[in-house]
């Protein structure tokens, strides 16, 4: 019986590298990174093999054997092709989004118009006006671009962006009362996805909050009480996620404007999601604009691009010449100012207000949110047969559902929508679903309830082939 070898013979890193398909490799993803990987695949080969005894000195490979070298270099090949792909996959990846949740904070919440993304990638690709007055030849600022569309969209004097809104409301509330008081209404103190709070975003923007009335009723008469040498401002917030029913009592932002103008104090008005249009055409509840808001007497309002809107993720603040001009002017604008992208995405989708008819077809997510459940089962109804044939061993049926906007638009009003449905067996259960769901090659967001994954159909509409192709593929493979 021959003795072990001690030593297991592997190629050298340096011949490896030598071989085409490594020379490839290296020009693709960089020589030290295909280096690193050579090594760690090397090292791993060599402890697999004195662990599972696999050679010994008649099978020891030598490193002058052409063709066991060629037989592991192929194999080498395969691991660190397979380890760098996984290393170099983008970590932010395409999703299909059938949460039911349309506006879906954590996948991105509004999808682009085609016209944004063409804009996007025009202005990415090299140089281009973003703080150059053509006309002028000379330095200009970066929030005309935008800034004529609000106005003409919200009848605004005067209007400036930021990164998102609450961005938006603290520039706004540390331009205007800092140091100084601002009243809100305690039925209005509201918290959001990720922890915002307007008190803290109030103590952060160095204004002090002078709270009024009840959590259910608030009256004029507690804003007047409120009131002092020191109130700043009085604020109304729009309760995006949650709505407060009964015996309750709000004042009307007519109201609050006429007795901020008896006070020579501002209102502002933070719409939250906010919309530029009526929404009931599209079958949605009302919701005011940021027109109307400002017509009933606001005096600054901020609201987000991502929502309703159906843009890029800023916030838009608009309102008084004189109130935008010092905001403009205060040093933590330009930490919270747009990029050209942005810029260039949300001007494309402001262009498309100008005709309000067409929006359903223009604006992907006021598409989605207008489809009608006969228009989403017929999808489900796509969906069923692909995944009925993929997975026979699981029960799969069509099922309506109730679908919702997200990210704080509308948050009590639901939309009628279908979902395919696939129930959890003896030996996959609803998780283990979504995991598997999660690991394709586009990963497929679903809900689990009832032991059963549920993929609502809603915000499946122009990528259904995709999705459809997508699994026929990967799920007969799986």
């Amino acid at each position: 019986m021959p003795r072990q070898s001690r030593h297991i013979q592997l190629p050298s890193v340096d011949r490896v590298l030598q071989s085409k398909v490594f020379v490839e490799l290296a020009q693709q993803y960089g020589r030290d990174s295909v280096v690193d990987e050579l090594r760690k695949q090397l090292s791993q080969t060599r402890k697999r093999l004195l662990a599972t005894k696999q050679l010994n000195e008649q099978t020891t490979v030598a490193a002058d054997s052409v063709s066991a070298d060629e037989s592991i270099v192929e194999n080498l090949y395969k691991d660190v092709l397979a380890s760098l792909t996984r290393e170099f996959e983008p970590s932010l990846r395409k999703v299909f989004n059938l949460t039911g949740t349309i506006l879906h904070t954590n996948l991105g919440r509004a999808p682009y118009p085609q016209s944004a993304i063409d804009a996007m990638v025009k202005v990415s690709q090299g140089a281009c006006n973003l703080e150059f007055d053509l006309q002028a030849g000379q330095r200009g600022r970066r929030d005309d671009h935008v800034e004529r569309w609000i106005c003409k969209l919200t009848g605004a004097e005067a209007a400036t962006t930021v990164n998102n809104n609450a961005a938006a409301v603290l520039l706004t509330l540390n331009s205007i009362a800092d140091g100084r008081n601002v009243i809100v209404s305690r039925g209005e103190l509201i918290e959001i996805g990720g922890s915002f709070r307007v008190p803290a975003i109030m103590k952060k923007a160095g204004c002090k909050l002078r709270e009024t009335g009840t959590t259910n009723r608030t009256h004029l008469q507690d804003y007047k009480d409120a009131i002092g040498k020191k109130t700043a401002a009085l604020m109304k917030v729009h309760t995006s996620n949650y709505e407060i029913n009964g015996f309750t009592k709000s004042i009307a932002a007519r109201e609050l404007a006429e007795l901020a103008s008896a006070h020579n104090i501002p209102l502002i008005d933070d719409l939250g999601s906010g919309t530029l249009v009526d929404l009931t055409p599209f079958g949605l509840p009302y919701e005011r604009t940021a027109r109307e808001a400002l017509q009933d007497g606001a005096d600054v309002i901020t609201f987000s691009g991502d929502k309703l809107l159906g843009g890029p993720q800023c916030g838009i603040i608009a309102g008084r010449r004189d109130l935008i001009e010092l905001i403009d002017k205060n040093p933590m604008k330009r930490a919270m100012r747009l990029d050209k992208v942005t810029l260039a995405a949300l001007e494309a989708v402001l262009t498309l207000y100008a005709s309000p008819d067409r929006l359903a077809e223009r604006v992907p997510s006021l598409g989605l949110l207008s489809r009608t459940a006969t228009e989403i089962k017929e999808t489900a109804e796509i969906l069923h047969r692909i995944l009925a044939t993929a997975l026979p061993d699981f029960e799969i049926t069509i099922c309506d559902t109730k679908s919702q906007i997200g990210s704080g638009a509308l948050p009590t009003r639901t939309l009628d929508s279908y979902a395919v449905t696939i129930e959890g067996n003896s030996t996959t259960s609803a998780s283990e679903l979504a995991t598997l769901f999660r690991a394709l090659s586009i990963p497929v967001i679903g809900r689990i309830s009832q032991n059963a994954l549920w993929l609502d159909c809603r915000s499946l509409l122009h990528d259904l082939d995709e999705l459809t192709t997508m699994l026929q593929s990967d799920l007969t493979a799986t």
